[in-house]
Formats: structure tokens, C-alpha cells, sequence
């Protein structure tokens, strides 16, 4: 008589995801000391929110990392895309002036490898402390025959909060506002395809390239705390994330009917990597309108408070001037070229 028939045959093993949700359960009680609420492995997660904040207003995002995975895959090293899925949700609530709270994650993957996923955690937790917010849940999903072996994929959601009277929206951007760039950490987590098929296609042998390595694991730059300073202080009229689509394309989400954003790329401070990128016969176009090209985050400012924001920069991450808001049918025009 044959034997019956188990989950764990199928690909499934429910021990190892049990003993994974204790290693992350057993994290978020080591970093959150003071929190009564321990919300890992329950069925939802509570959070009370802030009495402090009056009139406080949800703001949600989510996002994952694309084929920046793939890279980590290829190196081996996974305990940095944790800090870019926290970075492309954080980054994005920061744009309508919200503040991140909560944070959870979901991971799907053909078979659960515990050194793998709790790297990936790692750096989910490091993104949250940066981010000032809390990781309460997630799902980590074991799901064989959809994944190839070693594949997997992430995504991250975020909710913030934003006080009624701090939120930013389109209204505050006024003509004469300065457009100021804020350095990004590299790539980002936008552009991998194209970066993965210059690699293929050029047969560029990357893995055993530790500059290479270094630029195309880069953890995406999380702007929560220089950015939160500058909300509280009312300082910004208007602000944008800069992530595929590149400059153009996000600035364009902000601008009010009847203002144009003037943009001197001549005055952008690319990275070298943009360079090589552009050096492999990628188009300024293209270049453009795939990557960030050094600019991670852009707010506008009245010209009178260009020297109030410096001082919450550090030096990697001191914010410039590339541009003014202008009238014009056109939402964004950008001028000149980068000089790469």
C-alpha cells in the first residue's frame, strides 16, 4: 500500500517556515525592547498611532525591487536588496509629506533557505531603523514550480502618516521656486534589465569585478530623516522620487498646470557608474529615461530658503540647485547635457 501523500513531498515545508517566522519574531523583540505589542506570526498587526499627531491622514505605498534580485542572486549576496525594498516605499510616502510608520514585506520563493532569507531580513530590518519605522508582518510564501530553483521575489509596503497641514501637493509650487537635486547612492533599485542585458550582451565578466559589485548592489539612499526635517519645517513645496522614468518623467507627476520645471542637465553631478553605463553605448535619451543619472530625490523650495537646507545633508548628500519653476504648457524641459 503506497505511503500517503504530504505537503513537504509537494515542495512545502511548513517546519522551515515556522522556524523562520521564529528567527524574525525573535528580531523584532531584540529591537523593539519597549514595544508591548509584538504583532510577528499573529494573524494582523496593531500599532497604535501617535497621540502627538492631530488630524493625522494615511499615506500608502508599495513596491518591490525588479531584477536588482537577479544581481544578488549572481553574487550571492542578499543582505542589502532588504534596504532598497524598505527604500522604494519610504521614499516614495516621504513625497506627499508623510512620515513612515509601519512596514511589512512579502517574499515568494521555490524553497525556503533559511541563510538566504534571513540576510534578506537583515536588511529589511536596517532599512526600517533608517527609515524610522516599524516592521509588524509579512509573508514569506513557499510556492514550488513557480520559482526556478534559487529564484524569488520581494515587495515591501509602507504606511506613513501625514499631519492635514503638512501634506504637499501641487498647490505650494509657485514660479521663481528653486528645483534642487539630491544626490542619489548609485542605481537605485531602477534600470536592471537594461543594466543585466549590457552584461549579457557585452559579455562583460562582472562577478569577480568588486567595483562592479560595489555599484550594482549599492543600497538605494533612504532620505526619511533629511527630508522629515525639512516637512517639519515647512520647507518644501514640492518633492519627487526618482525612480524609472528618470528625472522627467517623476518631476512631471508634481508639477501644477501652467508651471515648468526648467532643468540645466549641465548642472547635474552624475556618478561614475551612470558614466560607464553611458560609456557602453547606452544614449543620452535612453540614459534619461531609464535611470536616476545621480539625482535620487528632488524637492522645490522659495529661493529664500536655499541656505535653511543644507545643514540636514550629509556631505555624500548635499542638495543643489539644477533648475527653476517657471510658466510654460510643458511640465518639465530639460536643457543642455550631462556632462558624463
Amino acid at each position: 500500500m503506497p505511503n500517503n501523500l504530504t505537503y513537504a513531498q509537494s515542495g512545502v515545508n511548513i517546519r522551515s517556515a515556522d522556524k523562520f517566522v521564529k528567527f524574525i519574531s525573535k528580531i523584532t523583540l531584540k529591537k523593539n525592547k519597549n514595544k508591548k505589542q509584538n504583532n510577528i506570526g499573529s494573524f494582523g498587526s496593531i500599532t497604535k498611532i501617535p497621540s502627538k499627531l492631530k488630524n493625522a491622514h494615511i499615506v500608502a505605498s508599495t513596491d518591490g525591487v525588479g531584477t536588482k534580485i537577479e544581481i544578488a542572486n549572481e553574487y550571492n549576496k542578499f543582505d542589502t536588496i532588504g534596504i532598497d525594498l524598505v527604500a522604494m516605499s519610504v521614499n516614495d510616502i516621504l513625497v506627499q509629506g508623510g512620515k513612515p510608520f509601519i512596514f511589512l514585506d512579502y517574499i515568494s520563493i521555490n524553497k525556503i533557505f533559511s541563510k538566504k532569507l534571513k540576510n534578506i531580513l537583515k536588511g529589511i530590518y536596517k532599512g526600517c531603523e533608517i527609515s524610522d519605522c516599524e516592521l509588524v508582518g509579512g509573508e514569506t510564501a513557499e510556492m514550488p514550480g513557480t520559482y526556478s530553483k534559487g529564484k524569488f521575489d520581494i515587495a515591501g509596503f509602507c504606511v506613513g502618516l501625514v499631519e492635514k497641514n503638512k501634506i504637499i501637493n501641487q498647490k505650494n509650487i509657485k514660479k521663481k521656486d528653486l528645483v534642487i537635486a539630491i544626490p542619489s547612492s548609485g542605481l537605485h533599485s531602477n534600470g536592471f534589465s537594461l543594466v543585466r542585458y549590457l552584461l549579457n550582451k557585452k559579455k562583460i565578466k562582472y562577478k569577480k569585478n568588486k567595483i562592479l559589485k560595489k555599484w550594482l548592489l549599492e543600497p538605494t539612499k533612504i532620505y526619511t530623516r533629511e527630508i522629515s526635517k525639512l516637512i517639519d519645517l515647512k520647507l518644501i513645496n514640492g518633492c519627487a522620487h526618482i525612480t524609472g522614468g528618470g528625472i522627467k518623467d517623476n518631476l512631471s507627476r508634481i508639477i501644477p498646470k501652467g508651471k515648468c520645471a526648467k532643468i540645466d542637465l549641465k548642472k547635474i553631478k552624475t556618478k561614475k557608474v551612470f558614466s560607464w553605463l553611458k560609456k557602453n553605448k547606452i544614449s543620452e535619451k535612453e540614459m534619461l529615461k531609464t535611470f536616476n543619472c545621480g539625482v535620487g530625490f528632488v524637492i522645490i523650495i522659495k529661493k529664500k530658503n536655499i541656505n535653511k537646507i543644507n545643514k540636514y545633508f550629509s556631505k555624500d548628500y548635499k542638495p543643489y540647485v539644477i533648475g527653476e519653476i517657471v510658466n510654460g504648457k510643458s511640465k518639465v524641459l530639460l536643457n543642455g547635457k550631462i556632462n558624463w
